[in-house]
């Protein structure tokens, strides 16, 4: 093999940050064309008219780039599929790559979907990532749901945030239409949690640090579903209140799990809490061995494969658990065994 040919295949097979081949992304189905019924409302949604609002429209952000984007396809696929007027939902979505690849793969996956996609400029977070137990917690692109305020127009008000390893079997509208009153979030929470799971000696041995959460309710929530008040968000600079503990960690190093210890210094106990349905998180096991986990008890509305396992790569693998078989249905991904002649 000659030189040029080593440099042009070692070129070829260079990996992105976020660690596919940069040259390919995965290939996907077009999803069916789910539209309204008779009782949903027109709506009018026109990024560009920054003051106007109609409260009709469900605006969900997810993230996208090319290591979860086969989830992020089958959450997509999940939403519309479960929805009573799906034509009333807006996706929002956040990537720092590759976005022209991105944005085609939406289009030709969802055509008869409405998206928008913004790009999370990964400086605003430079300097403040410490490392994690797990890598992918510490891609830039884990801390975009802190800067959604500042991305997304002043129309909108509320946003429903998701993970991209997760499927809904409900109509995300019911989850759209909780109450969230004086709150600014809202969220599945786990009260009575012990919070020296998330902090490291270095945050209690620390006077002020330990001080933060002194007198608040001991309440976990999992930040890969999200209703948020962003009008509320904005008026409390929450992005900067975040941004403060991401600071403090930086320079101490008082915790160990990414972007989950800023959400639960600044709004631990002062969430509105939603039903423990619209989260059964954990399926992915832990964030050391990603082993197989059962259901918590109780009614289903939302699978969350939260954890290191993922359940499009244990089913390719030959190895799913139980519960991946209900991710499957919504995996739009096109093997290349299809295209076969064997």
């Amino acid at each position: 093999m000659s030189i040029l040919s080593i440099f042009l295949f070692l070129n070829a097979v260079v990996f992105s940050a976020h660690g596919l081949p940069s040259a390919e992304l995965p290939a996907f189905r077009e999803a069916p064309a789910f539209r309204n019924g008779r009782e949903c409302p027109k709506t009018t949604w026109l990024s560009s008219l920054n003051n106007y609002h109609d409260p009709s429209i469900i605006h969900i952000a997810m993230t996208l780039d090319a290591t979860y984007l086969r989830g992020s396809v089958a959450g997509v696929l999940s939403v519309l599929q479960h929805a009573a007027c799906p034509e009333n939902v807006v996706f929002h979505f956040i990537a720092t790559h590759r976005r022209a690849d991105l944005r085609r793969t939406i289009t030709s996956t969802f055509p008869y979907q409405t998206f928008h996609l913004y790009h999370f400029n990964t400086d605003l977070v430079k300097g403040k990532i410490s490392s994690s137990i797990r890598r992918a917690l510490d891609q830039p692109l884990n801390y975009a749901r802190i800067y959604l305020a500042d991305l997304l127009p002043m129309s909108v008000r509320r946003i429903i945030y998701f993970d991209s390893d997760l499927i809904l079997v409900d109509d995300v509208a019911k989850l759209w239409n909780i109450n969230l009153g004086a709150h600014v979030l809202g969220a599945p929470e786990y009260c009575h949690a012990n919070f020296t799971n998330y902090f490291n000696s270095r945050f209690w041995s620390n006077s002020a640090c330990a001080a933060s959460l002194r007198g608040r309710r001991p309440c976990y929530f999992n930040t890969g579903v999200m209703v948020i008040d962003l009008g509320k968000w904005r008026e409390g600079k929450y992005t900067e209140r975040l941004e403060y503990w991401m600071k403090v960690q930086k320079k101490y190093r008082i915790y160990e799990l990414g972007s989950l210890p800023p959400f639960l210094l600044v709004f631990a106990g002062d969430v509105e809490g939603v039903g423990h349905r619209w989260n059964q998180h954990g399926l992915g096991g832990d964030n050391l061995e990603g082993l197989c986990r059962d259901l918590h008890p109780g009614p289903v509305s939302l699978l969350h494969w939260s954890g290191k396992g993922k359940p499009w790569l244990r089913l390719d693998s030959k190895r799913p658990c139980p519960l991946d078989y209900l991710w499957a249905p919504y995996d739009l991904y096109r093997h290349s065994s299809l295209f076969c002649d064997s």
